[in-house]
């Protein structure tokens, strides 16, 4: 699979489990850290887990693609799956809110 299929899979099963406001940024000519992020919000904590660990079971049972790390997944707060080229962010909206990272990355928005 290449990235922007990749990032469109991703971005199907967070808006498949009703995640708020993804955002999709291509970020590869300012960082040698991933292409993509795909950031989006979760309703509550509980949500937020769920997202990340849907995103997790889908791309592994379907796509035999595994996350290179993750981290918070247990936490609920700010989950992030490390895919490489693309890196997914799964927030509550008030951590969204302060770290504003569309913001820091704004003009390089692919996908609205």
């Amino acid at each position: 699979m290449n990235t922007l299929d990749l990032v469109k899979r991703i971005t199907d099963i967070l808006d498949d489990r009703q995640a708020i406001d993804i955002e999709v940024l291509e970020v590869k000519d300012l960082t040698t850290v991933t292409d993509y992020m795909i950031i989006c919000s979760g309703r509550a904590s509980t949500h937020v887990k769920s997202l990340g660990e849907r995103v997790e079971e889908v791309l592994e049972k379907e796509d035999n693609i595994f996350a290179l790390r993750k981290e918070g997944m247990t936490g609920g707060v700010w989950s992030v799956l490390d895919y490489g080229d693309v890196l997914v962010h799964v927030m509550l909206p008030e951590i969204r809110q302060s770290y504003q990272l569309e913001k820091l990355w704004a003009k390089n928005r692919v996908v609205d």
